[in-house]
């Protein structure tokens, strides 16, 4: 236990801006107001869409909370804060099918942006699925970006796990073909192919992730395919934009939410998980290879309000 005790320090820790926008605010309107009406959930509205959580989860928080006040006829203001963190996990509930992939021969694809941290997270995700007894293989599929490679073969040396990578500029189709063969041979459970960042284009980037998902389809058509978007936190709305344009392209099963730790728009794990109606499977609060956790819509909500 010692382990999760000290990531949920670090959320509750990297949280903390996102906590201050928020929380202080919800805080002194539970505190300001004397009774529960319009302008009350109102206040409490304003400050949900000002910490990034979009407004669609917004509304859906706040019809939640009305329900919950009205079914158990509650009359004070501070009452509802308890209410709330409850409105606000169950908004974010990934439920248990969302690791369907640790337990079948799978192919995670990762998909995202240049400088969203998107091959720090392929090595981190490497770490930790190794130590929960995977055998893992990496896909160095990122040949536009010339340091990728390197990046991950430092990233699978760390987790201890093998990387199949091509010559700088290779073609992406190639690595991930023969990194199917290796994952074959080696008998790995999960094959992870970090892929090109570049939103040069929606065109290029749809047949780039449609080749791949040809290639994997055709060579591979008994393991489990998972695609994963890594998303910065810190750019917010920005971020969810983002996750909507990889979806226009690809099936997108799941986000990896990265860099929580400095940014005041955490609440966006929230209103992605609203908007497009696909978990946050994964968040990352720094730099260390065990930075990267599962994300459990729980310990997020505990940790945001620093309720233990």
């Amino acid at each position: 236990m010692e382990e999760k005790k000290g990531f949920f320090k670090r959320l509750v820790e990297g949280l903390s801006k996102t906590r201050d926008s928020i929380v202080s605010g919800i805080d002194s309107i539970f505190t300001g107001f004397s009774s529960i009406d319009d302008d009350f959930y109102e206040e409490i509205e304003e400050i949900l869409v000002m910490g990034d959580l979009g407004i669609n989860a917004t509304t859906s928080i706040i019809e939640d909370l009305k329900r919950k006040v009205r079914e158990q006829g509650i009359h004070d203001p501070q009452e509802c804060k308890q209410l709330l963190i409850e409105s606000i996990r169950d908004e974010m509930n990934a439920g248990e099918t969302a690791y369907e992939f640790e337990h079948r021969k799978s192919v995670i694809l990762v998909v995202g942006v240049n400088g969203v941290g998107k091959t720090t997270s392929v090595g981190k995700l490497a770490g930790l699925l190794k130590e929960q007894g995977l055998r893992v293989v990496l896909a160095a599929a990122d040949t536009f970006r010339a340091a990728a490679g390197e990046q991950l073969e430092e990233w699978a040396e760390r987790a201890g796990v093998d990387i199949i990578k091509g010559q700088g500029g290779s073609d992406p189709g190639s690595v991930v073909y023969d990194a199917i063969s290796a994952a074959r041979a080696r008998n790995a459970d999960v094959l992870i192919c970090d892929t090109a960042g570049r939103l040069h284009n929606k065109k290029n980037l749809m047949n780039e992730l449609g080749k791949l998902n040809r290639i994997i389809d055709r060579e591979y058509p008994e393991a489990y395919k998972e695609t994963l978007v890594v998303l910065d936190g810190t750019t917010g709305q920005n971020a969810l934009q983002q996750a909507k344009e990889f979806c226009e392209v690809t099936d997108v099963t799941g986000i990896i939410l990265t860099k929580l730790d400095g940014t005041a728009k955490g609440g966006i794990a929230i209103a992605i998980h609203s908007e497009l109606g696909i978990p946050v499977k994964y968040i990352g609060v720094g730099e260390q290879i065990d930075d990267l956790q599962k994300f459990d819509a729980e310990s997020f909500v505990n940790a945001l309000f620093d309720v233990h």
